[in-house]
This record gives C-alpha cells, sequence and structure tokens, in this order.
C-alpha cells in the first residue's frame, strides 16, 4: 500500500485492485458428495430430543468414512452434510459404505424413528473460497440428493463414466433429468447394489420411458377415434343403403332352375335322422346348416350362433397350484437380535402369489408379490409400506413351489437371512 498527500489531507493508494470480483479465484475439478435426511422435519416434530440423539450418532460414523476415505467434509447445515473427495471411486465407496452402516444403525430403531440419509455424488469444476466450494458442480450434486429415495445413492454421468469399470456396483439408469435452477438436463443414475451384495432403494427410471408411453398412448387413441369414425360412417352409409332398398319396387323371384337351392330338392329319404334320446349331438352337427323342412307348422331350428357360441367358451383352467399356502416366516438370529418367526398365509393363482398383513402393532403393512414358472420356480419380493406408501425396507425371495410345498430364502438389506416355509 503506498500512502500519498494532497492539498486535501492523506490519501491511499491501492496496490491491488480495489474490487474483490477482480481479484484471481482459484477452481479445480472434485468429486462432491450431498447428503441429508430423508423426512427430517416430520422426526423432528414427532420427537426433538430423539431425533437429535439418533442423528448425532450418524453424523459421528458419516464423518469417520469420510475421513477413512481420504475426504473432508467442507460444509453442514442442519441435516445436510457436503463433503468433497479428490477421487470419484474413493467419493461413490464411502457413499455405499455410509449407506451399509446407517442401515446395521437404523435396523435397531423403530421403522417410523429411522433417521436415514439421501446421497447425491456429481464430478464437477467447483470454486475455492477459503474452506467452503461453491458452484455447479456442488448444486448439481445437491439436485441429485433429491433423487435418490431415502437409504439410497444417485450419481451424475461424469461420476458413472469414473467409476463404472473399477467397482463391483450395479447401477439403474433413470436416464436425462432436469433438475431445478440447473440450466441441463444431467444424466442420473442410482446405485441398486454394492460391493457387499446388499440391495440399495432406487427409484424406476421416469424420462425417456415415460415420454415413450406417452407418445404410444396418444397414438392409440388417434387410432382408436380414426377407427370410431371410419366405423361410424359405414354404419351411416350402410342404413342409407338399406333405406333405399325398401323404398324401391319389389323384384320377382326368379323362375330359373339355376336359382332354385339344391337342398330343396333332395327327397326326404336324405333327411338327417335326430340322434337318440341319450346319446350327444356330435360336435361337427354344430357347423351345419339346419335342414329346410315342407311342414310350414313346424318348430323353426335355433340360430347357429348360439351353439357355436356355446362351443367355443372354454372351460375354467384350474392349475393344481392353485389355493392357499400358509407356515412360518422366520428371520436368522444376528449379533443383535434372536431369530424371529411369525406365520402368515399366501395365494397362489394361476403363475403368480400375493398376499398382504398388517406388521405388529405399527400402522404398517407387508406386501408380498411374486411370479412362478411352469418349471416351480419362484422369485418374490416382500416390501413394508407406511400409511403414505413410502417404503420401509424390501426382500428378495427365491425358491420352488413343488407338490403343494412352496420354500424360499432371502436377505434383508442388511444381509440378515429370511426363510419362508409354506404348504397348501
Amino acid at each position: 500500500m503506498i500512502r500519498g498527500k494532497s492539498d486535501r489531507g492523506a490519501f491511499l493508494m491501492p496496490d491491488e485492485p480495489a474490487n474483490p470480483s477482480a481479484q484471481f479465484l482459484e477452481r479445480k475439478l472434485a468429486t462432491i458428495l450431498s447428503a441429508d435426511v430423508a423426512e427430517f422435519s416430520r422426526l423432528m416434530g414427532e420427537d426433538e430430543e430423539q431425533t437429535l440423539r439418533t442423528f448425532r450418532g450418524h453424523k459421528q460414523v458419516f464423518e469417520s468414512l469420510v475421513a477413512m476415505h481420504r475426504g473432508r467434509i467442507f460444509n453442514t447445515a442442519g441435516d445436510a452434510i457436503l463433503a468433497e473427495f479428490g477421487s470419484a471411486v474413493e467419493a461413490v465407496r464411502c457413499a455405499t459404505d455410509i449407506q451399509t452402516a446407517l442401515r446395521t444403525r437404523n435396523d435397531q430403531l423403530p421403522p417410523a424413528r429411522q433417521v436415514r440419509f439421501r446421497i447425491g455424488v456429481n464430478l464437477g469444476d467447483v470454486m475455492v473460497q477459503g474452506q467452503d466450494l461453491l458452484g455447479d458442480g456442488v448444486n448439481v450434486a445437491a439436485r441429485l440428493q433429491t433423487a435418490a429415495e431415502p437409504g439410497g445413492i444417485c450419481i451424475s454421468g461424469s461420476v458413472h463414466d469414473q467409476i463404472r469399470n473399477k467397482l463391483s456396483l450395479s447401477f439403474q439408469s433413470l436416464g436425462e433429468r432436469s433438475y431445478k435452477n440447473i440450466p441441463q438436463p444431467i444424466r442420473t443414475f442410482s446405485v441398486t447394489e454394492s460391493e457387499g451384495g446388499g440391495t440399495l432403494p432406487s427409484r424406476k427410471a421416469e424420462s425417456g420411458a415415460g415420454n415413450a408411453a406417452k407418445w404410444i398412448a396418444a397414438a392409440v387413441v388417434l387410432l382408436l377415434l380414426g377407427g370410431g369414425y371410419w366405423a361410424y360412417s359405414v354404419n351411416e352409409r350402410n342404413k342409407a343403403e338399406r333405406a333405399g332398398a325398401m323404398s324401391a319396387p319389389a323384384t320377382p323371384a326368379p323362375t330359373s332352375l339355376a336359382a332354385v337351392k339344391p337342398t330343396v330338392e333332395k327327397p326326404a329319404t336324405e333327411q338327417p335322422q335326430p340322434p337318440p334320446a341319450n346319446t350327444a349331438p356330435p360336435v361337427a352337427a354344430s357347423s351345419a346348416k339346419p335342414t329346410e323342412t315342407p311342414h310350414a307348422s313346424a318348430p323353426r331350428t335355433p340360430p347357429r350362433r348360439s351353439a357355436s357360441a356355446a362351443a367355443a367358451t372354454p372351460a375354467p383352467i384350474v392349475s393344481p397350484n392353485d389355493g392357499d399356502y400358509y407356515g412360518p416366516i422366520c428371520y436368522a438370529k444376528t449379533p443383535k437380535e434372536p431369530r424371529q418367526c411369525y406365520r402368515q398365509v399366501g395365494t397362489v393363482h394361476g403363475n403368480k402369489i400375493t398376499s398382504k398383513w398388517a406388521i405388529g402393532q405399527t400402522e404398517m403393512t407387508m406386501f408380498l408379490a411374486g411370479d412362478i414358472s411352469s418349471s416351480g420356480d419362484v422369485k418374490m419380493e416382500m416390501h413394508s409400506e407406511k400409511p403414505d406408501g413410502s417404503r420401509v425396507m424390501t426382500i428378495m425371495l427365491q425358491g420352488t413351489l413343488l407338490d403343494g410345498k412352496l420354500d424360499a430364502t432371502g436377505n434383508f438389506l442388511i444381509g440378515r437371512r429370511v426363510t419362508l416355509n409354506w404348504h397348501k
């Protein structure tokens, strides 16, 4: 700083720009992990003290795992946490470890009191301001977090390109999604399975497939409307033709022998004999034309369509596996939980199995649904839902249905074993 003096007194001559915006801004490429707690306002409204105790315990686990994967937490606000990593691989590995560890802690709490994080990870350019990071790289990570399910992880396309051949993870593409205040759509992926084999909650793609379905539905509507107009025009034309035919003078019947039906000239001895009283008519008789009779007072043969319609109606097919199946569902013993079993019932109809029941004294409901192959292999999903329709846990089961016995096994997301042994 250079000091000077004028006729009006001392003045300062700065040796650098006085406008902070003119100063050089440091930029760098970083992987940003953004996380917040799902339904945090509801949890605080129901029990502030318990929610804060649980959140603080979860946050300690969160911070230790970030440090273990060589990241740093650069900002926190309320239930939100922002962390920076120099490696996209370490950032995603840290995110999966966080969800696995917190799921173990949440399993010790009632479902309605679980504190579950949603995590978004993005690789992008950021601006450095002291210890804080700013810019679109951070904003996109925060928006990706909102697309994740509670307990789930969403990553951007830039992160997916870096890690897809380096980590043993499973992904589901959610397409290009538009986020609030982000000018360009972001390629979004959901992590569906971690390296340890545990599944993570994820939502279905909505963009490309949803738009295609809308276009298909619109095309079907246009076809239906066009077909309806065509049918209406044909019907009106037929009415006009019938009206014209009725108003025309009657035409005398043809007198040539060629115009006479051959059946009229058949002798009476060729008339088919009626079947015996206790014998069912042959199937082919339903398609034969009724023989004309010379007696005007004889009863008219019933229309042919009624017999063919009765023959065309198939008898209901009943699968030998159809019916109700009941028996125990057991959760295996863990270091913190004893072995638990309870009995339920499910219904098999065709190649589907379904069931639904209330969970203890809670307000949640367990749903079971599955498919049965022709060889007897069964794949089922069990999931519990809150009254608002949100899912709490999901269990995938596989097994067999043979000789009236349904046996299946599966795992909770945390790896706890589940067995189902039902019989008809």
